[in-house]
């Protein structure tokens, strides 16, 4: 309030602190400036208290409102008939907001007043407010849209990024797949091949048996030529067989510590006859001397179907490298480790793309008609997956092929350790019962004709049932008994007659090794790989019985 005259100040006072309103007297303008500066809702001004004093304070105050500020005045004036003076005039328009109350004034009026004046006031900080919160937006929107395209940009990369590792995954993914159904389909035919090869060696174990008994029994030199003649064939068919169940897994490897560089050094004078002069050959040998744990016969074989596969990829010459080291494989095709590898690269025609996933497919060959078998490969492969290893194919149509064999790593014998064979004494004469199971007439036929012409007692049943009850009944010196039959295997046999017999000495006949099956078993005293000849089985039966009959003797 600013009221310099009379008792005004003091009843406008009295009047607001009624209402329960605070008011400060202003003894000046520039006290009422100073008063307007700390905060106020509305002033009440006399129009005598502004006349001949320095009101330049307030209207300084004024001009410095924010935007949002009207501030609003009641001025209580003087009643005048008559136009006001221009420096009245002037007077209120410089106060902009102001409401002019005349003399003289009722109490509720000038309530009223300060009523509508407060209302102004705050209706003036609710924008001041609302401004507030639209100016902090736009800045903050300011904000945003300046870091947008930086938002944007980071945003388009993460999006990048995981596009670029979901790819990589789906690429995993297909290649893990493809890896998948080449296992499985390597794994049916395995399983195919080897049934395939178990009927066959039953067939090749007849026929190769009964001609080896013609040559030897007949009495024409013809007959014996022929039959010579149909031996060798069936020989060949054995080594097919014998391809076959290396692809399969199922045949019985050997597997020893060999010297990889010693293997590959010793083959050097086989190569170069195999591969001929046109092709150079280059050994790349690892310096460490790799020592790995495989079958030397095998592996041998396996490194000389990768040479002839390189010479016949190469008719117009070229250049051969078989290169050793030691390794540790990627990817999911092995566990960790370390590996022996043996590298046989050649520089030939190489293998077209869309054949890649076939070349270790039996009877899969790229040769013309009648140059190949097709199980070179599938031989390789079976031998190394066997080993504990595995193959892998690496080639460029028209630049080369290099086949890389994994196999596991292993220490090196102490010097001086061989292993001794074993060497059986022939005899002329035999002994003993012999009892042999087998469901396949013609095998057992033949084992029980062979067994009789070495002059043992033979005793024949069709089927592990059968072959119990004869065991029961009799007192034999040795069983013979098929693996795979129908009723009860092999192994199930030899189970149930050591119940019967815990001393009886057991030979396992075979056409294919399901190692898994077998075992550890000592019940089985021999394992007999089908086909085997005459020799064979009375190599067998005699390493058993002969020792158990001179000792019954000398008892």
């Amino acid at each position: 309030m600013l009221a310099l005259r009379g008792r005004d100040s003091d009843v406008i006072g009295q009047l607001l602190e009624k209402q329960g309103h605070v008011s400060v007297k202003c003894t000046d303008v520039a006290h009422l400036a100073g008063e307007l500066t700390q905060g106020a809702a509305t002033g009440i001004v006399t129009e005598e208290s502004l006349i001949g004093t320095n009101q330049k304070p307030l209207w300084d105050w004024l001009g410095d409102q924010e935007p949002w500020s009207d501030f609003p005045f009641i001025l209580l004036a003087t009643k005048r008939a008559g136009q006001r003076p221009q420096e009245a005039i002037q007077t209120l328009a410089r106060l902009g907001n102001v409401v002019v109350l005349e003399r003289p004034i009722h109490s509720e009026t000038l309530s009223s007043a300060v009523t509508s004046a407060l209302r102004v006031r705050r209706r003036q900080y609710e924008a001041r407010g609302r401004l507030v919160a639209l100016q902090t937006a736009e800045e903050r929107l300011t904000q945003l849209n300046s870091t947008l395209e930086a938002r944007i940009t980071e945003r388009t990369e993460e999006l990048s990024r995981a596009n670029n590792q979901l790819m990589q995954e789906v690429a995993e993914r297909e290649r893990a797949q493809a890896a998948l159904v080449q296992s499985q389909k390597m794994e049916a035919v395995g399983q195919l091949t080897g049934g395939i090869a178990h009927d066959f060696n039953n067939l090749l174990t007849v026929i190769t048996g009964n001609l080896e008994l013609i040559g030897r029994m007949g009495e024409e030199p013809r007959v014996a030529r022929y039959a010579n003649f149909a031996r060798q064939a069936a020989e060949r068919a054995a080594k097919l067989t014998h391809q076959l169940l290396a692809f399969s897994r199922t045949q019985q490897l050997t597997l020893v510590p060999l010297d990889l560089n010693a293997l590959v050094e010793g083959m050097t004078d086989l190569l170069e006859r195999t591969i001929g002069p046109r092709i150079q050959k280059k050994l790349l040998l690892d310096p460490e001397m790799p020592w790995v744990s495989a079958d030397a016969n095998q592996l041998e074989l396996a490194i000389l179907n990768l040479a002839i596969n390189a010479r016949d990829a190469m008719p117009d010459g070229g250049e051969l490298t078989i290169e050793t080291m030691i390794a540790s494989p990627e990817g999911d095709a092995l566990a960790d480790g370390r590996y022996g590898v043996v590298k046989v690269k050649d520089t030939g025609s190489g293998i077209p793309a869309q054949l890649m996933s076939k070349v270790f497919d039996p009877f899969f060959t790229t040769k013309p008609l009648g140059k190949g078998t097709g199980l070179g490969l599938s031989q390789v492969f079976g031998i190394t997956r066997q080993s504990g290893g595995t193959a892998q194919i690496e080639s460029v149509e028209d630049a080369g092929t290099i086949v890389s064999l994994w196999l596991p790593v292993c220490q090196a014998p102490a010097k001086g350790e061989k292993e001794q064979a074993p060497q059986w004494r022939a005899a002329n004469s035999a002994q003993g019962q012999i009892l042999v199971v087998d469901d396949d007439d013609g095998v057992r036929r033949f084992m029980v004709e062979c067994l009789e012409l070495l002059g043992y007692s033979v005793l024949e049943a069709t089927n592990g049932p059968s072959g119990l009850e004869l065991l029961a009944a009799n007192i034999p010196d040795l069983m013979i008994v098929d693996f795979a039959m129908a009723e009860m295997t092999g192994l199930e046999v030899a189970e149930a007659a050591h119940r019967i017999m815990p001393d009886l000495p057991i030979i396992l006949a075979t056409g294919y090794a399901e190692t898994d099956a077998l075992g550890d078993t000592e019940i089985v005293h021999k394992v007999l790989r089908k086909p085997f000849q005459v020799d064979d089985l009375a190599l067998a039966v005699r390493a058993i019985l002969e020792p158990a009959l001179e000792m019954a003797d000398s008892d």
